[in-house]
């Protein structure tokens, strides 16, 4: 249901558009003064890289820096590279090191370069210091900004500390507690630590073990341990154990929305758009869908291959081809829907290439059940249609067909985790295409079988 603030937000943005549309600057000035800035950010993602600067020259003064620090990131990226330098290392200074490292990954170097290089030392090596873990750790993305009371503190000396630190902690409200070695020995609230009495040890007060990730974890595993232990933020720590940072729990909502949309748009046979779609012109979308697209015109050559060789047998009973898109059809379908349950399963790490025995056996069972399902719905019509030895063919090959499809479905992306790719690289698409052309050779075999023609 929608609140009278989204229909409000909504109204606004129309407006907007509106007056984006006729030039009126000062009227989109005026309008800009009464949005919220989460209302703004969401204009300047909309409404096209065209119009981004001069939207965003529109921003109240005193507001910039609060806006700045709401905007998506594909956005603020887009600004950096059209703003003057000196505002734009203003703006890059504002980020936590890990946002300027996320940036960086993204930019041009000669654009986030000289933008690092006019930053404060301290700024500049805490950016370069998360941009020395490699891509797709959780070193890359954990904030090095992080209190670590002492495990022989008092409450009110952690809160002492916690006062004194806090304007440059991203979070406050999840403390590790470390040894004389840096080493991390438990977590503790900051509610508890208020709500305790100011000699109780902190010690007594912490949880231990402490739920930690390693810095050199790949992202994706990390951001579920904090989503799945209910996390606000887990401890970063080195081989060692030593903390090194802090993983918080909307960097970990982000690292999942990211590899959500990027196992929906492969499994589509597409790239992941970044940012917009709006924003995106003509030319990047049509790069996120050429590759697959190519791959699978050459993979369907297959399936014209397949046809080829079973001329003769289409020839001699043409009503055979009347069946040909509802099997293939269905057999990419069935192909499509497993692959997409192996490919969440193992994301959300329900199972892993060790278990596919099992994930195949229970697959296999499945496009059996759904082939018989099928084939009983069917056959009716079949026979009405085409007579009752067609039928025989249709349905035969059709149970056939569907356990061949769950079957690939699930083994492809098992196999390709097992390869170390993507198992969502490995997308339906393609599956289909595969299961298209097998899927017409157990039809017309069965065709030849059943009706005896060659």
């Amino acid at each position: 249901m929608t609140t009278q603030r989204e229909q409000t937000a909504a109204e606004e943005l129309d407006e907007l558009a509106g007056l984006v549309n006729r030039g009126d600057r000062d009227e989109i000035g005026s309008l800009m003064a009464r949005m919220s800035d989460r209302t703004i950010a969401r204009g300047l993602r909309q409404l096209g890289r065209d119009d981004l600067l001069e939207l965003f020259e529109q921003v109240p003064q005193g507001r910039v820096d609060a806006l700045f620090a709401v905007l998506d990131g594909e956005v603020r990226a887009e600004l950096l590279t059209q703003l003057p330098q000196s505002r734009a290392v203003a703006l890059f200074e504002l980020l936590d090191p890990d946002d300027r490292a996320w940036l960086c990954q993204r930019l041009p170097g000669e654009v986030w370069q000289p933008l690092l290089d006019l930053l404060p030392e301290a700024a500049r090596e805490a950016t370069l210091g998360l941009m020395a873990y490699p891509a797709g750790t959780t070193g890359r993305v954990m904030s090095p900004h992080v209190i670590g009371l002492d495990v022989d503190q008092v409450a009110s000396a952690a809160l002492a500390q916690v006062r004194q630190a806090s304007s440059r902690t991203e979070t406050i409200y999840m403390l590790p507690v470390l040894d004389h070695g840096d080493v991390v020995v438990g977590v503790v609230s900051l509610r508890r630590i208020v709500a305790s009495d100011p000699q109780t040890p902190v010690v007594e007060l912490m949880a231990s073990p402490a739920v930690v990730v390693r810095a050199d974890q790949d992202q994706e595993e990390a951001a579920r341990v904090v989503r799945e232990a209910g996390l606000i933020a887990a401890p970063v720590v080195d081989e060692a154990s030593r903390l090194l940072g802090v993983l918080t729990v909307d960097d970990a909502m982000r690292i999942l929305a990211d590899v959500d949309e990027e196992d929906a748009a492969r499994g589509s046979g597409s790239e992941p758009l970044r940012g917009s779609y709006l924003v995106a012109s003509v030319a990047e979308l049509m790069r996120t869908r050429i590759g697959w697209l190519l791959i699978l015109i050459v993979a369907a050559t297959l399936t014209v291959n397949v046809l080829d060789y079973f001329e003769a047998t289409l020839a001699e009973v043409v009503t055979l081809a009347l069946f040909v898109p509802l099997l293939i059809g269905t057999g990419g379908n069935a192909g499509a829907q497993s692959a997409t349950t192996v490919v969440r399963a193992m994301a959300v790490g329900d199972i892993a290439p060790r278990d596919l025995p099992r994930v195949v056996g229970k697959e296999v069972a499945t496009g059996l059940l759904l082939g018989l399902t099928l084939a009983a719905a069917g056959v009716l019509p079949s026979a009405w249609f085409a007579g009752w030895a067609i039928a025989a063919v249709v349905c035969t090959s059709l149970v056939a067909i569907c356990v061949l499809a769950t079957a690939v479905g699930s083994i492809t992306p098992l196999l390709a985790r097992k390869a170390g790719i993507d198992p969502a690289v490995v997308s339906a698409p393609f599956i289909s295409t595969v299961v298209d052309a097998t899927g017409l050779v157990i039809y017309f075999v069965t065709a030849q079988l059943v009706l005896g023609i060659g």
